[in-house]
């Protein structure tokens, strides 16, 4: 329920609780909803509940965020709605969307109200905001080794449920595939394979990084060879898949999905792309502190529909970089983002994103201006 924006009804909750712990006596739950009701309940009117957000704390306070949602936008073949990625998912119907690509938002907490107004006001939080470099402002970054276990717990169920509630509405053989960092992903991984969906490797996006960890924090002197961590040099992106049906080749005349699209004839997709970090002319079209390059998106997202058609989603829409992506390659997209903030920076980054040349990808330009 705290991953909710409005109430829900009880037939709603004894169904996310399903999808959570499995099967469960529908009594059992509207007895504890009855027996909390008001210390962690209220009881909006018949059959509606919410969250007491008195009784809320940590992870869950933080995530509860009230905002009038705004019109869906729309920009040729993508359409973003600003709305709760939960409660959207639950709205579609079965078997309707091809593939997803998304960044989501790892260490949640830091996407949070208050801590994003503390990053958007320059002071940081648990953001790092780190110094100027030969000349260079450089963006924030956020720090997930100061993720507490209550914040790595909420991290997984929050996965588990997102999941569960989006595996019934990807057509069989659609994939998905999340950007991950290596201290993270293992949580996430596992929280996807429990929902039911198939792995089925990583694209390593090769970046070099300008992230710190290199030696002891005011001790650099005292211990000037020692690397705390290994500097990142890559960066996982998950890739699951919902379970097809019957062989792969029946699987892509009946849903089109199933494996992904090759560059160009004679060359297979592969699960490396080097990648340089996001311009800054890109990140002055959309300012978000997780952006990425349009270079690499294009590639990734052009992969994912591997007959060239279908419907991609990005539920963690952000400043709109997957779903501009998609419109450079001539894909129908959708995307839904929760943060007026940066619903707002999508609205006007989309159309100027999707128009950019790159210079990265024209080993399959040629093949992205016929593409359907």
């Amino acid at each position: 329920m705290s991953l909710s924006s409005r109430p829900l009804s009880v037939k709603e909750i004894e169904q996310r609780v399903s999808t959570v712990i499995g099967s469960a006596p529908n009594s059992s739950v509207r007895s504890y909803l009855r027996l909390n009701t008001p210390e962690l309940f209220v009881r909006e009117c018949r059959g509606l509940y919410t969250i007491n957000r008195q009784a809320l704390s940590g992870i869950q306070k933080d995530f509860f965020d009230e905002t009038a949602w705004r019109d869906p936008f729309r920009f040729n073949h993508a359409i973003l709605y600003h709305a709760d990625c939960f409660d959207w998912l639950e709205r579609q119907e079965e078997n309707s969307i091809h593939a997803v690509v998304t960044d989501p938002p790892y260490g949640l907490h830091e996407y949070t109200p208050e801590q994003q107004a503390k990053l958007r006001n320059g002071k940081g939080g648990v953001w790092r905001m780190p110094p100027a470099f030969d000349g260079h402002q450089r963006s924030p970054l956020p720090r997930f080794t100061t993720l507490s276990p209550e914040q790595l717990d909420a991290l997984r169920a929050f996965f588990s449920v997102w999941a569960r509630l989006l595996l019934p509405r990807l057509v069989p053989g659609a994939h998905v595939v999340l950007a991950s960092n290596p201290l993270l992903s293992y949580l996430v991984s596992c929280a996807l394979s429990d929902a039911g969906l198939e792995r089925r490797g990583e694209v390593i996006r090769l970046t070099m990084t300008m992230r710190g960890g290199d030696r002891p924090k005011a001790a650099q002197d005292e211990f000037a060879d020692v690397s705390v961590m290994p500097r990142s040099m890559w960066e996982p992106w998950l890739i699951y898949r919902k379970p097809i049906e019957g062989r792969v080749q029946d699987n892509l005349r009946r849903w089109g999905t199933g494996g992904f699209r090759r560059p160009c004839p004679g060359r297979p997709f592969g699960d490396v792309i080097p990648s340089s970090p996001t311009r800054s002319s890109e990140r002055e079209l959309a300012p978000h502190p997780s952006l990425k390059p349009q270079a690499f998106l294009r590639q990734l997202v052009r992969a994912v529909l591997p007959l060239g058609s279908g419907v991609v989603l990005d539920p963690f829409a952000g400043a709109g970089s997957t779903l501009a992506a998609a419109e450079a390659v001539g894909y129908a997209s959708m995307g839904v983002e929760k943060d007026v903030h940066y619903f707002d920076i999508a609205c006007a980054s989309i159309p100027r994103l999707a128009h950019i040349k790159v210079n990265d990808v024209n080993h399959f330009q040629a093949e992205t201006t016929s593409s359907p």
